[in-house]
């Protein structure tokens, strides 16, 4: 008898190109922490994390009047789970992830023992034993996000962009984490800059995320 999938066990394989089948269908695990709650969807399958009742998330994507394979990103829905959770959201982000780098990074970084900085403070209500280093122009954050997985976030001062430094500050943050690790990032679907500087950096595309934030 195999065991019920976790989402730390689907992320790992969508990090190792492994993901669920494209059939149309919905995967409902259950949260791996009170914290994170939310939705990822890959291509034509759906993972919804959450201890609410699987029943109450397949009837609900059941009755909108929607594209099946659209469903779990549909805003009724997401609203919909919202308002049973009581939770908050900011936006449906792109979902990316890349592989640890081997020796320093690509740039000068010094760690901050008690930073100040609006990315920090974000970055402290989604994850866990979070680090920042800065750099001229601009900061990484590091972090152990949903399901425990390494998440990073990068910053870059207005006034040094379009120098390549996003995507330096992107690729450093390959070198911070532990060897063998996969490193999550997410990106709002708007925000071109970030987008092209952590593809540029050799993080790849696998879903879309929409997380849901305690208050």
């Amino acid at each position: 008898m195999s065991r019920p999938p976790t989402l730390a066990g689907i992320l790992d394989a969508a990090a190792r190109g492994h993901f669920p089948p494209p059939d149309g269908g919905v995967t409902v695990v259950p949260q791996p922490s009170h914290r994170d709650a939310g939705v990822i969807a890959f291509t034509a399958h759906s993972v919804v994390f959450t201890d609410e009742d699987p029943h109450w998330v397949r009837g609900t994507l059941a009755s909108l009047d929607c594209d099946e394979l659209a469903a779990a990103m549909n805003p009724r829905f997401l609203a919909a789970f919202l308002e049973r959770t009581g939770r908050s959201t900011d936006c449906v982000d792109l979902l990316t992830v890349a592989g640890s780098l081997p020796g320093d990074p690509p740039v000068d970084l010094r760690e901050l023992s008690d930073p100040d900085h609006p990315r920090v403070h974000g970055a402290r209500r989604r994850r866990d034993d979070v680090r920042v280093w800065a750099a001229d122009g601009g900061v990484v954050v590091l972090g152990r996000g949903v399901a425990g997985r390494w998440e990073t976030a990068i910053e870059v001062d207005e006034d040094v962009r379009h120098r390549g430094l996003g995507r330096a500050l992107a690729t450093a943050a390959r070198h911070l984490v532990p060897a063998g690790q996969w490193l999550w990032t997410q990106q709002a679907a708007g925000n071109a800059r970030s987008v092209r500087a952590f593809q540029a950096a050799g993080y790849r595309p696998v879903g879309a995320e929409a997380l849901l934030i305690p208050y």
